[in-house]
């Protein structure tokens, strides 16, 4: 999936085994791109699988963070947040504390590679669970 902000830019799916880059679209978002062509967006499915270079840093956000904050994983697994929220971004990565963190809040120029793409779901209730929904306050 593409954030909505994404709507605009050319795009592909993501494969397994892809090689990522988080990248600043221009667009008010931040999102996936191939090193070979950061001009298109990498659409993630739910529930994809990611494994990180390094360990994760996002932006500074708030009126007092000035430095970039370090998630200390290099796994994580794509979500959505707040659905129900219109206009406003919804692409994030869970990681193995449970801690979301929106896409578009991860630092430029983290490298990111595709370990698995979710299971076709077989029945309505593996769909589901394929696509919970993580709720932020």
């Amino acid at each position: 999936m593409c954030d909505y902000s994404l709507h605009h830019v050319k795009s592909r799916p993501a494969k397994v085994g892809d090689k990522l880059t988080t990248i600043n679209f221009n667009t008010g978002t931040r999102g996936f791109a191939a090193p070979e062509d950061s001009t298109t967006a990498v659409c993630i499915l739910l529930g994809t699988e990611l494994a990180f270079s390094e360990e994760v840093k996002c932006g500074p956000s708030g009126l007092f963070h000035w430095r970039a904050e370090t998630i200390n994983f290099r796994t994580a697994i794509f979500r959505q947040i707040n659905k129900d929220v219109p206009r406003v971004h919804h692409d994030a990565l869970e990681f193995p504390d449970g801690t979301c963190v929106l896409l578009t809040s991860l630092v430029e120029g983290q490298e990111a590679t595709v370990l698995q793409l979710p299971a076709q779901p077989k029945t309505s209730a593996e769909e589901a669970a394929q696509r919970r929904v993580v709720y932020v306050g």
